[in-house]
């Protein structure tokens, strides 16, 4: 098995085309085409893992966060970034990123969190845009249904809760090769009109390529006339954050400490208590500060996240209760989701589930 076969379960499970434009996904040091020893999976490519992927003999390191976000203009042993850079390559290891790939998956970040503190009909706090396409071609009445199966059986078709989402309507196509055609319909240099039928198929983005070749292999005309437009519907199966309720409510006081318990975290920060029960809970792993006001108009009673700085607490406005607790607490079950993922997709192969705590915070 080689790095980019690696490349293609992950992207199967996550597709690397759901990332913020922000982010850096996919393959971040090494090589395509090299043979993978052993997968070593953590939340952070640090010194310390690259020394663990070493002494594990794993030359493939699946790191949640990307190590390389900014330019780099050297690559020497200045900063922890270099260092790691100049220790994978020195020790002929690849490091992928699949970062807010996952964030942005209902199987991924905030899923994890949803299971952890056992919160019921969770489903995406900020459904992601411009993710849904729709393929428009023109094909005789006979093909129909052979195309659509075949597009359907990729996935295609999908529209939200609904599948097999499609809508067509008769027409008549004209046509006239010229010397140089092979028209399997009618004649070269002969005029010929057939009934054709408008297909249109919706499709989630990440399928194009699929959807281009189920097209390509199951139309009969030589040139096929189609098109693709990007919906402006909404996305709800990917997108930021989760939103859902608690198995049963709770006051503040029990619910800060179900959540510090459950999350692991040696300290949490809030914003004033609002003084209600807590029922509806909204999620988002990481820095989540910007998903705010869509906790506030979701009705959530309080927000789970990270990174809130100290003029994001303002904006609870007391209608609900802002949680920090803290970046690594919240995506530490992130590389338990991914080497789960990989251990069915790749069994009887070394992959190891990284014991280094990469957490920077200490707590005193």
């Amino acid at each position: 098995m080689i790095v980019k076969e690696v490349i293609n379960y992950l992207d199967e499970f996550s597709p690397f085309c759901y990332a913020e434009e922000f982010d850096n996904v996919g393959l971040i040091i090494g090589d395509y085409t090299q043979k993978v020893n052993g997968i070593l999976v953590t939340l952070d490519s640090t010194e310390s893992v690259i020394d663990e992927a070493i002494k594990s003999k794993c030359n493939l390191i699946i790191s949640f966060h990307p190590i390389i976000f900014n330019d780099i203009k050297s690559i020497t042993t200045n900063t922890y970034v270099e260092r790691v850079i100049h220790k994978s390559i020195k020790n002929n290891i690849s490091i992928i990123a699949i970062h807010t790939s996952l964030d942005n998956s209902i199987k991924g970040v905030n899923s994890a969190i949803c299971k952890k503190l056992d919160i019921k009909n969770y489903k995406i706090l900020i459904p992601k845009e411009r993710t849904i396409k729709k393929l428009t071609t023109y094909i005789p009445s006979e093909n129909v249904a052979k195309l659509k199966s075949e597009i359907f059986k990729i996935g295609g078709g999908s529209l939200g809760k609904y599948d097999n989402c499609s809508f067509s309507y008769k027409g008549l196509g004209s046509f006239k090769g010229n010397k140089k055609s092979n028209p399997k319909i009618g004649n070269k240099l002969a005029y010929t009109e057939i009934e054709e039928v408008c297909v249109n198929i919706t499709f989630l983005k990440h399928l194009e390529k699929k959807v281009v070749k189920a097209l390509k292999e199951n139309h009969p005309y030589e040139e096929i006339a189609y098109e693709i437009n990007t919906l402006e519907n909404s996305n709800q199966n990917i997108g930021m954050g989760m939103i859902g309720e608690l198995a049963s409510s709770m006051d503040e006081n029990k619910f800060l400490s179900f959540l510090k318990k459950k999350m692991k975290s040696k300290l949490i920060k809030h914003s004033k208590k609002i003084g209600k029960k807590i029922a509806k809970i909204a999620v988002l792993g990481g820095s989540g500060s910007f998903a705010i006001e869509n906790a506030i108009n979701s009705g959530a009673d309080a927000f789970v996240t990270s990174d809130l700085k100290y003029h994001d607490y303002f904006k609870a406005e007391n209608k609900i209760l802002l949680v920090d607790i803290g970046h690594y607490e919240s995506e530490q079950y992130t590389k338990n989701l991914i080497f789960n993922f990989l251990t069915k997709k790749i069994p009887n192969f070394a992959i190891v589930l990284s014991k280094t705590n990469t957490n920077p915070i200490m707590y005193s």
